[in-house]
């Protein structure tokens, strides 16, 4: 074991394996809370200055550039979940527990425009489009970076760098995959009961499957492991 991999298990329960601290699946199987406390990465928090960072329960960011960019000026495309998406999902399986498209956690699911994760769970959306602000971001590898986030222009664009030439790349948690699915002809249909179960999971890094009568559109996902301190 490494010593970052110590440094990872001082905060994780005893029964996470290495490296599933931050993700989803360990949401769904441990508990939203607990996994909450141990999902945060000694390592990954040591690597930057903190200073002025608190740490947060993990928050999740929708990213969409190149890999390799470092920065750029669409960051109004970019959402942002506030919580873990995951453990408040619906499986394909169990779409029929949705009631006039609400899921059991209490989010509305847009028939025109929904998204799924790695593991087929229907998800609800970020919000959009993506607060202004500074955010301490990590892939749960090897680079954390400071995520600047700017305000609006007069049209509407906002952009965004990476602290340290970190590209988004560096911070893109692999293990997390995203898709938004809208219908891919105007005026048609575009139903997740057409996704297939036999599709997922979706191996770290690889792109979302298709799904019939749909367009999809893939998202980076980011996490966030702190804010600026309230002063």
């Amino acid at each position: 074991m490494t010593q970052r991999d110590r440094k990872l298990d001082a905060f994780r329960r005893p029964d996470l394996k290495p490296g599933n601290g931050l993700s989803r699946r360990s949401f769904v199987a441990h508990g939203t809370a607990a996994a909450a406390i141990a999902a945060l990465p000694a390592g990954a928090w040591a690597a930057v200055d903190r200073s002025h960072f608190s740490r947060v329960p993990p928050q999740y960011i929708a990213a969409l550039a190149p890999p390799k960019a470092t920065s750029g000026d669409n960051a109004e495309t970019w959402g942002l979940w506030r919580q873990d998406p995951g453990p408040r999902g619906v499986r394909l399986k169990y779409l029929d527990r949705m009631e006039n498209g609400v899921a059991p956690a209490g989010w509305r699911n847009d028939k025109n425009a929904w998204w799924l994760e790695e593991h087929g769970l229907l998800m609800e959306a970020p919000d959009f489009p993506m607060p202004a602000g500074e955010y301490l971001v990590t892939g749960d590898r090897e680079v954390t970076s400071v995520l600047t986030v700017n305000p609006p222009s007069a049209d509407g664009r906002q952009r965004w760098e990476l602290a340290d030439g970190a590209t988004l790349y560096d911070v893109t948690h692999l293990r997390c995959r995203s898709a938004l699915y809208t219908p891919a002809k105007t005026g048609g249909s575009c139903s997740p009961k057409a996704a297939r179960e036999g599709d997922f999971p979706v191996s770290p890094g690889a792109a979302m499957p298709p799904v019939a009568d749909c367009a999809k559109q893939d998202y980076q996902v980011l996490i966030v492991i702190g804010l600026p301190k309230v002063v």
